[in-house]
């Protein structure tokens, strides 16, 4: 895929990778519709893009599908069916599973998974019938293997996998692909907003987040992804072999991960 005058749908564009792939995109030429929340975060990262005439802004919340399908709807009568959809908001978790709601459980799955299939479907069809498009997912390490701490978020990630895998098989012979991507530590915000056990965020940034990749790192790596339309990219550091671990070694893993240090 050739970026340059393609539009690309970022969501979780305010902050963090999707911040980072709004510069990396937009220096490569691509046309943006920046999503997440906050209007005025949204703004900035805009203005800081190369080109921010060509970008637009479209607030929508995950967790609201109202404003999913109102966010498609205007995407779609502006500019028609985006090329590139990167699904890249979400929430993170910091919490026991035996300490977390289910009310907790539900806003996770609710965020990160249910928001971002609504959206999808609501741009699907478009895709289709034009013939060409790729959804982006930036799931996590977590959505291969679960660690502590992360269960519903873990299990999120995990529905990703295997919605959009199934997805990839059923439209690939009708041009629509999907890549999905899989981060292991990456310096951003995340932490700070990530739900405890009674829903409220945890405030603090983890420290082994705070020693991650560089989203710019990241960003440039994804983006390579999108223009050779890969069908999954994992990009990590050290962590990155406990995935391979899981696979080849089990027992060892699950011997392992009861004492990684994952904060």
């Amino acid at each position: 895929m050739e970026l340059p005058g393609k539009t690309v749908w970022i969501t979780g564009a305010s902050s963090g990778i999707g911040e980072a792939l709004a510069h990396e995109l937009s220096a490569r030429g691509a046309r943006l519709v920046l999503s997440a929340r906050r209007r005025d975060e949204l703004e900035r990262v805009r203005t800081a893009c190369a080109r921010p005439d060509d970008h637009s802004v479209v607030v929508l919340d995950l967790a609201n599908p109202a404003s999913l399908e109102a966010a498609a709807r205007d995407v779609l009568d502006r500019l028609g069916a985006p090329d590139v959809v990167v699904h890249n908001a979400g929430v993170s978790q910091r919490a026991r599973a035996e300490d977390t709601g289910m009310a907790v459980v539900r806003r996770l799955l609710e965020v990160d998974f249910f928001g971002t299939v609504g959206l999808t479907l609501h741009v699907l069809p478009a895709m289709l019938a034009r013939g060409s498009g790729r959804f982006v997912v930036v799931s996590s390490l977590v959505g291969k293997i679960g660690t502590p701490l992360r269960s519903a978020y873990s299990a999120a990630k995990h529905a990703l996998h295997g919605w959009f895998d199934s997805l990839r098989a059923e439209v690939h012979d009708r041009g629509v692909g999907v890549t999905i991507v899989c981060p292991g530590f990456v310096r951003t915000p995340l932490p700070i907003h990530a739900l405890t056990g009674d829903g409220a965020p945890q405030g603090t940034m983890d420290r082994a987040q705070q020693r991650g990749l560089d989203p710019a790192r990241v960003a440039h790596r994804l983006a390579r992804a999108i223009e050779r339309e890969e069908d999954e990219l994992l990009i990590a550091g050290k962590e990155r072999f406990a995935v391979h671990i899981a696979r080849f070694f089990p027992g060892l893993f699950r011997r392992l991960i009861r004492k990684a240090r994952v904060t």
